[in-house]
């Protein structure tokens, strides 16, 4: 594993502390054939059980093939301090996925990255009286060898790791990760393997 940045040396730009979500936020609510339903904001989407709402998540890999993962901010709501893939967020109401993914790792990561879009599943994961996810999730993967800054609203920490140690790590300390992670990256694994090698190089 290879630690690279750490929000306590992150004071750049901007990036660094600005505040890029709230609860007030409309999301798209989606049927299980991710056809739009309407709209509802953020917190009214994971309280409960939740509400099924479009989702992106994203995989970034550099020229060496490792990922990008971040640790989650201690202040999120749901999983905090969790390690996760590289961003994950919703579109917004009147926004398109490639509007929304771009945005998204600017506002978190301060960098811009061509991504492919691989799969989309549904999946709903409780994390106790806190609340929970219930999404309708697009999965892309992309490459980027930017340096990161990171948003610390957003974002503990952040680090590379290649394929082979997060099996590894994935093995042995699951508990540490976020639940849409795990299973985005077992399908990964699972059934878009050849996507997956042209990316991390493996």
């Amino acid at each position: 594993m290879c630690w690279i940045w750490h929000t306590a040396m992150t004071d750049m730009h901007d990036v660094a502390n600005r505040v890029v979500s709230n609860d007030s936020e409309e999301l798209i609510l989606v049927d299980e054939d991710d056809r739009d339903i309407g709209s509802l904001n953020k917190a009214h989407c994971h309280d409960g059980d939740g509400v099924l709402h479009r989702a992106f998540s994203l995989f970034l890999f550099n020229d060496k093939g490792e990922l990008l993962l971040q640790q989650r901010s201690a202040d999120k709501r749901l999983w905090p301090l969790y390690w996760s893939n590289t961003c994950c967020s919703h579109p917004r109401l009147g926004e398109d996925m490639t509007t929304a993914t771009r945005r998204r790792l600017e506002e978190e990561l301060g960098i811009d990255a061509e991504t492919e879009f691989v799969y989309k599943f549904t999946y709903q994961a409780r994390f106790g009286a806190a609340g929970s996810e219930n999404e309708l999730c697009w999965v892309f993967l992309g490459r980027c060898n930017d340096k990161p800054v990171v948003n610390r609203t957003e974002i503990a920490a952040i680090r590379l790791i290649s394929v082979a140690d997060l099996n590894d790590d994935l093995e042995s300390r699951p508990e540490i990760y976020t639940p849409w992670f795990k299973m985005e990256w077992q399908r990964l694994l699972d059934q878009h393997a050849e996507t997956l090698r042209n990316y991390s190089n493996v």
